[in-house]
């Protein structure tokens, strides 16, 4: 019975009265301060609309109340006198509810920020795989710390628990070296975007667009429609051409014209040129020049930009360019040029040439024609 007499004494009482009082008064303090905070912060946000003020909003609101309970009996008992063994694990229990409540916070950051890294600026959705992975492992390592760090507060020797995990992680990346090289490579593509859903990119012999980015394979469906799966670390040693991203296309084609053009008609060609790209919408003329003298034409070298990268609209101001120099060149009179070859004989005589249904010269009437022939001539022949 003598064990129970303790409990009448009035210091107790009265210390566990002051407790009690405290407690729920700093508890009801620090829930009024921390949801009028995000208020206050959640109405300055909207104007702002910045991804740092939202998760500072998100964030409070994250508050566990189990902990904001903890904190204030933890602050009551500092009002009350308490044994050395009691302070001692006092103190541990400040660290933990504090470690609780930043891993809390810190959670909840991730989470938030990974979602709002899923949708781009344009409002487009980007690799969920890639933002899913990043998630899982800073959250694994956000609660891994905040355990090793408990555990080191109250006592434990962590140090052969963290060397154990290291030897286990090492064996585990030899077995899966693969899907582990791959992993990584998705997590490179989704940090470092090269490329994303929807981009149309050119690698080796392969042409078409983006349509997922996964742990371990890219997913293509080619021009031709069948769909390439590529694995993300392979795909990351090829030198790729992303033509979404391209602001303007550069042009540059060749033509060539007769070698009997007059000097002055080939000046007019280049102006020619120029007049024609210039009238076309979406392009930037660059510049048109008299480039060689090749086997059987004058040639020309064309440069101009078209500002889009859409290839069916290239496409048709090629065709544009094409046909208003089909028209222009023929008000100039002036001809496209095409693969010719001349023969020429000097001296000696022309073959004879038999052609079926002609009647048959006579020796005196061939040797007047040949006196008649110049001594030497040339005959085109066109291949």
């Amino acid at each position: 019975m003598n064990d129970w007499n303790f409990l009448l004494e009035r210091i107790l009482w009265l210390n566990v009265g002051v407790v009690l009082i405290a407690t729920l008064t700093l508890y009801f303090i620090l829930r009024t301060l921390s949801s009028k905070l995000s208020s206050h912060l959640a109405s300055w946000a909207k104007g702002q609309r910045s991804l740092a003020t939202t998760l500072a909003v998100e964030i409070l609101r994250q508050t566990s109340r189990i902990l904001l309970f903890a904190f204030s009996l933890l602050l009551a008992l500092k009002l009350v006198s308490l044994p050395a063994r009691w302070e001692d694990t006092l103190a541990h229990g400040w660290f933990i509810a504090l470690a609780l409540q930043i891993a809390l916070w810190l959670d909840s950051g991730v989470r938030l920020w990974t979602r709002d890294m899923l949708v781009s600026d344009d409002g487009t959705l980007r690799n969920p795989v890639t933002t899913t992975i990043i998630a899982v492992l800073l959250r694994i390592l956000v609660w891994a710390v905040m355990l090793l760090s408990i555990l080191a507060n109250v006592g434990v020797n962590i140090t052969a628990l963290v060397a154990s995990l290291g030897v286990g992680g090492i064996a585990v990346a030899l077995a899966v070296q693969t899907l582990l090289s791959d992993m990584f490579a998705s997590l490179s593509i989704g940090i470092d975007k090269p490329f994303e859903i929807g981009d149309f990119v050119v690698f080796g012999s392969v042409a078409g667009s983006i349509e997922h980015i996964g742990l371990k394979t890219t997913r293509i469906r080619s021009l031709s429609g069948e769909q390439i799966v590529c694995a993300n670390s392979e795909l990351l040693r090829q030198t790729l051409h992303n033509y979404k991203r391209m602001e303007q296309r550069r042009i540059d084609f060749k033509f060539g014209i007769t070698y009997n053009t007059p000097q002055d008609k080939v000046r007019e060609v280049a102006a020619l040129v120029r007049r024609i790209v210039e009238g076309i919408a979406d392009t930037r003329f660059d510049r048109a020049h008299f480039l060689a003298f090749d086997n059987y034409q004058l040639t020309f070298e064309v440069v101009y930009f078209v500002l889009s990268s859409d290839y069916n609209k290239y496409m048709d101001i090629q065709q544009d360019i094409n046909l208003g120099l089909l028209q222009g060149m023929r008000e100039l009179d002036v001809q496209f040029a095409f693969p010719t070859q001349s023969v020429e004989f000097i001296g000696g005589k022309f073959p004879q040439i038999s052609v079926a249904g002609l009647p048959r010269q006579t020796t005196a009437e061939r040797g007047d024609t040949q006196q008649d022939a110049p001594a030497s001539a040339q005959l085109p022949a066109r291949g």
